[in-house]
């Protein structure tokens, strides 16, 4: 039966496109089981070190391929059919969930196993997320671009709160039916196992759905640009255009110094607020409610033009929860901060992407995003790590405290230098190219 919505609201409009559900449908699964198997893997590292560095490489393996990789998949996504960038990539990730389901059922996992598979998964999303996001945009056009990334939000989103809630109920729940079918193993490794079998079964699933996707064939370029001239180019853009490097030194700040909480979660969790692995799941599950809210609002919006501002009022949002998160002893309340921290990352995430876009020239938007990208490469593993090492040393709250106050500081020169508070994205840019 045809999906046909009657409302003529900007976010309806979008869904009834066959070819934006399906890609859709796609980011949804993909993250949902990105998120799973991250909560998963994270609290295997925590269970089996107990070290706050050890959870904390587990983020920096995931984030370490970005700022290479991103330059030449935002590139490729400018040249290739995005279609089989999104296939392929989609295969690798299916691939090494089993073979760590493999090792878990073994018992032969290890460390390094772990690093590496996040390291691979970090690759995977690298070369997927230009294609995906420019992609959206080849089917929908710019008049809608702000409502379907909104719905893309919707979809990371919603991933992101049934992911961890789903691993960590699987972890708690799974392991005495696994230890009972299957003699040698035990209840705690039943639950990793079980959880590690959803994650494959759902890496399956989002593999039948890219069958159907369809994505338009936009005429390229037929002049062929060597690579490095061709990055330099889309480097020397947005350093000449303010609305674009204001929007990447914010992206560099709050992926060092405010996003790397989200890894620290498990820790805070357990030894703070002394709770197991399912209320640990919901605790990030808190964070993707918050965004959920969020990227609705926006998504029923008209003509938002403000797009700096917007990115601008949640980033600060989520540094200041991040705060009030790691100090907090009351468990809902730690929840009720983590969802308006969601808010202000739908905010940021939304606008992020959108100034991206719009106020790029259509041939060097994969470019930007790849660049978008290699930004949150450079400060994700830079601040995972610092962050990991300072809270070894002194204790996770005040490793994230300390490193959200220097956030907060470091957004006043975008401020006063770029226009991101005051600008229109669509005048900015527009007067930038005359």
């Amino acid at each position: 039966m045809r999906f046909t919505p009657k409302s003529d609201a900007p976010v309806f409009s979008v869904l009834r496109d066959r070819d934006f559900r399906a890609i859709w449908y796609v980011g949804t699964l993909r993250e949902l089981s990105r998120r799973m198997e991250l909560l998963v893997l994270s609290w295997l590292i925590l269970q089996a070190t107990q070290s706050p560095l050890q959870l904390a490489l587990v983020l920096v393996f995931n984030n370490l391929p970005r700022p290479v990789l991103s330059l030449f998949t935002g590139l490729i996504a400018d040249r290739f059919d995005r279609w089989k960038i999104l296939m392929a990539s989609q295969v690798m990730n299916t691939l090494v969930a089993f073979i760590i389901l493999a090792l878990i059922f073994t018992d032969s996992i290890q460390a390094w196993h772990v690093f590496a598979a996040v390291f691979v998964q970090g690759a995977t999303k690298s070369l997927e997320d230009p294609s995906r996001r420019t992609g959206i945009l080849d089917i929908v056009g710019e008049r809608r671009l702000v409502n379907a990334l909104s719905l893309d939000t919707i979809s990371n989103t919603s991933g992101k709160m049934i992911g961890p809630l789903l691993g960590g109920l699987m972890i708690d729940t799974s392991g005495p039916l696994i230890a009972y079918y299957f003699s040698g193993i035990t209840v705690e490794t039943g639950g990793f196992v079980g959880a590690c079998g959803l994650i494959v079964l759902v890496h399956l699933l989002d593999l039948a759905v890219m069958t159907r996707v369809r994505i338009p064939r936009k005429l390229r370029s037929s002049t062929v640009v060597p690579v490095w001239r061709s990055l330099g180019e889309g480097v020397r853009y947005a350093l000449a255009t303010p609305l674009l490097w204001g929007m990447l030194y914010v992206t560099i700040i709050m992926n060092a110094l405010a996003f790397p909480l989200q890894q620290f979660i498990p820790d805070i969790g357990a030894n703070n607020l002394q709770v197991g692995a399912t209320l640990v799941g919901l605790l990030v599950a808190g964070e993707g409610i918050g965004q959920m809210i969020g990227a609705g609002a926006m998504a029923l919006t008209r003509n938002l033009e403000r797009h700096g501002l917007v990115f601008l009022l949640g980033s600060t949002a989520v540094l200041l929860m991040a705060i009030l998160f790691v100090w907090t002893p009351w468990y809902m309340v730690a929840f009720g901060v983590l969802i308006i921290g969601g808010i202000g990352q739908s905010g940021f995430g939304t606008m992020q992407s959108t100034i991206t876009m719009l106020a790029a020239p259509p041939d060097m938007r994969g470019r930007m995003v790849g660049l978008m990208s290699v930004c949150i490469g450079i400060g994700t593993p830079l601040g995972g790590l610092a962050i990991g090492i300072l809270a070894e040393l002194f204790g996770t709250p005040w490793a994230i405290t300390a490193n959200a106050l220097i956030g907060l500081a470091l957004l006043l020169p975008s401020l006063a230098f770029t226009p991101l508070a005051w600008g229109h994205t669509r005048q900015v840019a527009a007067a930038h190219t005359t």
